[in-house]
């Protein structure tokens, strides 16, 4: 089945219109759908991307029989009912990390996955950025050894982005831990496996008269095989984005991140002394095309999808951990789900 045409729907605009590039990049794929509350941005978005259909109201599209997948790019408080909706209209969704905010969205979303024949993918962007890729593939041929220490970093100044349209990203229950931070924690969780022990620590410093939560938090966990690990989360931090992440084994070390344009693999030479070797990766990091490419390929190959409910809802078991060990300045145990 590898040239079926898939059409495509994309609700929300914001994020959206980067799935509408790589679904306008995929030879068999066709954008047939485009939904986003404000009529200004859709009709901006239907000129550009020559959607058939455009609508303000996304159940009008999941009305539509021809339309086989939808991509979910709304804020994360939506996501729960927008993929109820989803998978009981029979449509394979693509849905935005974070899954959702809380365990209760989180719980409805892996019982409607569970219940739907269609299939259901999370998000998990950085799962597909070229460093990260490179790196795991490092790890995963014992190129450093066994891992004994790894972290990774979300530093993300959000002040720009915290207001107007963007006021939604001040809930409450939007930490930024698990609203952005989730791309590290998952990243190590698709590194090291789920971490048995997290201790939080967050402050709010920064973002006083913005959000009324935390801004930046650090995480010590322990994860399977006796490797421990960190994950700093900032989302008022003063520099430039990135996710620099560093990844140390027994015979090795691994630097890298999402905006450089190569790796660095250190590896002991016969002397016993620690060369570093630079190797070339794509600057890629939002890889959405290489993103949906799988999901294409899971759809119409009927293949298992990697970052399934699942693993998007222990992504977040993990995130919620970190903000309730920050809270209550004590160690916690993640929950996950099962």
């Amino acid at each position: 089945m590898e040239n079926k045409v898939l059409t495509v729907g994309i609700i929300g605009m914001g994020i959206g219109k980067y799935h509408a590039d790589a679904v306008m990049r995929t030879e068999n794929a066709r954008l047939t759908w485009i939904c986003d509350v404000d009529e200004g941005v859709l009709a901006k978005m239907q000129e550009n991307y020559q959607a058939p259909h455009a609508c303000t109201d996304y159940r009008e599209m999941l009305e539509d029989p021809d339309l086989d997948c939808v991509i979910i790019g709304t804020p994360d408080q939506l996501h729960k009912q927008m993929t109820e909706d989803a998978l009981a209209a029979g449509k394979h969704v693509l849905c935005e990390k974070p899954l959702a905010l809380t365990r209760e969205d989180i719980e409805a979303i892996v019982a409607a996955a569970k219940k739907s024949d269609k299939k259901f993918m999370v998000g998990q962007v950085c799962r597909y950025t070229p460093g990260f890729v490179k790196a795991k593939e490092l790890i995963d041929a014992g190129e450093i050894g066994e891992l004994t220490f790894i972290e990774s970093e979300y530093a993300h100044d959000y002040e720009k982005i915290l207001t107007g349209i963007h006021s939604w990203r001040q809930d409450p229950l939007r930490y930024g831990v698990v609203g952005g931070g989730c791309h590290a924690v998952d990243l190590l969780r698709w590194i090291a496996g789920n971490p048995e022990l997290i201790e939080a620590f967050g402050t709010h410093k920064t973002f006083k008269d913005i959000t009324v939560i935390d801004d930046t938090h650090i995480a010590i966990m322990r994860f399977p095989n006796d490797v421990i690990g960190k994950v700093f989360c900032s989302i008022s931090c003063r520099r430039d984005y990135t996710m620099r992440s560093v990844f140390y084994g027994t015979k090795g070390t691994i630097i890298t991140d999402n905006t450089s344009p190569e790796l660095t693999l250190f590896q002991m030479n016969e002397e016993g002394v620690s060369i570093p070797t630079k190797i070339p990766v794509e600057v890629n990091n939002h890889n959405m095309f290489g993103e949906f490419a799988e999901f294409y390929d899971i759809i119409v190959n009927d293949k298992p999808v990697g970052t399934n409910a699942m693993e998007g809802a222990n992504t977040i078991a993990a995130c919620l951990a970190i903000v309730e060990s920050a809270n209550t300045n004590m160690p916690v145990i993640p929950q996950y789900f099962d």
